[in-house]
């Protein structure tokens, strides 16, 4: 942890020594609050924590002009659990996002650690932006390896041509031996037209490994969009998941104590409907998700969340959310938020949310 916080401190140093040559920017986000989680079979918990609407993070970001139209940037960003003053993301230094591109008139290109194409239609699309305690996620799948990011990755964003653009995501599995083992695609494509907004998502995950061949690909596929209407903003999103990981829990600890520990569907089709209500600087969100298993368990569920989001400024507000998750046969899905998994079916979390 000191070595982490000496090298942000550094980190903050070289950012002012750099500006003269480039443009650094130091950045980030502090959110915390309490969370009173209920159903699990451990009983219920009341508790302070971090990043319940957003992440918190430190974050530095920074371009360069190279000339003839061209532009290298990187961004390293940290994730800070607030409660306890650790590194998130399992203790990685910059375990939310680390890449370095270069930007032109054919678009970008990126290397690193970064969100999959699929994650950011989800985000996209999601009323509560996976945040808060109606998090898609909590149902939904955000691809990647466990989470909503990909290592070792190359990244191509096309510029925009009148409203359409595409990416391609390719995560290396670095297995010697096997190119393809535990490798990782992504790609979108997206268009946008005044009000109107929709994104197709697409994630293949190679389950091989260096011992364990012949695994079936998790595969998933999200069709969304969003249509805001000025007194309403609608979101509309449907999805497949297919194969070994195609749609992981996000606690797999047996949440509710089942006598066969609930596992993961390998078929299974999701549809959210949500809207955003603009109340001057403040909103309502609300969303209702529901996950159709295809397969012998039949193990579906249905979450309905709302939140309230307070603008005390532009960069601080005050948010109070609620979801309730309704598991069919014994499934194993819980209420989270933007970076916990939770450990019941419901939950009310309040708290307030800064950024810099």
């Amino acid at each position: 942890m000191k070595k982490t916080f000496f090298a942000l401190a550094l980190l903050s140093a070289f950012a002012s020594s750099a500006s003269a040559q480039s443009n650094v920017t130091i950045y980030g986000i502090v959110d915390t609050g309490i969370a009173i989680e209920h159903g699990g079979s451990a009983g219920s918990v009341t508790k302070v924590t971090s990043g319940m609407a957003s992440g918190s993070r430190l974050g530095f970001k920074g371009t360069e002009d190279l000339g003839g139209g061209l532009s290298a940037f990187f961004l390293l960003e940290s994730g800070i659990n607030v409660d306890t003053g650790s590194s998130g993301q399992g203790g990685l230094m910059f375990g939310r996002q680390a890449y370095v591109g270069i930007k032109g008139d054919f678009g970008t290109l990126t290397a690193g650690r970064q969100y999959t194409p699929e994650y950011l239609t989800l985000a996209f699309v999601d009323p509560f932006v996976t945040g808060f305690a109606g998090d898609a996620a909590n149902i939904m799948p955000n691809s990647g390896t466990g989470s909503s990011r990909m290592d070792n990755t190359l990244k191509y964003v096309t510029p925009s041509f009148e409203g359409l653009t595409g990416e391609l995501a390719y995560g290396f599995g670095e297995t010697a031996g096997d190119n393809s083992a535990s490798r990782q695609l992504g790609a979108a494509i997206a268009y946008t037209s005044g009000p109107f907004a929709i994104r197709l998502g697409y994630h293949n995950r190679n389950n091989d490994t260096a011992t364990l061949k012949n695994t079936d690909d998790g595969k998933t596929t999200l069709l969304a969009a969003t249509y805001d209407f000025g007194v309403v903003k609608a979101h509309l999103a449907y999805g497949t998941n297919k194969g070994l990981n195609s749609s992981p829990l996000r606690n797999t600890a047996n949440p509710f104590g089942s006598l066969i520990a609930p596992t993961a569907s390998t078929d299974s089709t999701d549809l959210l409907l949500g809207v955003t209500v603009p109340l001057g600087n403040n909103k309502i969100l609300a969303s209702y998700i529901h996950k159709d298993d295809k397969t012998v368990k039949n193990q579906d569920a249905s979450q309905l969340a709302i939140a309230y989001v307070y603008a005390l400024s532009k960069r601080t507000d005050l948010y109070a959310s609620y979801a309730k998750i309704d598991n069919k046969n014994s499934a194993g899905y819980t209420v989270g938020s933007a970076i916990e998994a939770g450990s019941g079916d419901s939950a009310l979390q309040v708290g307030i949310r800064h950024s810099f």
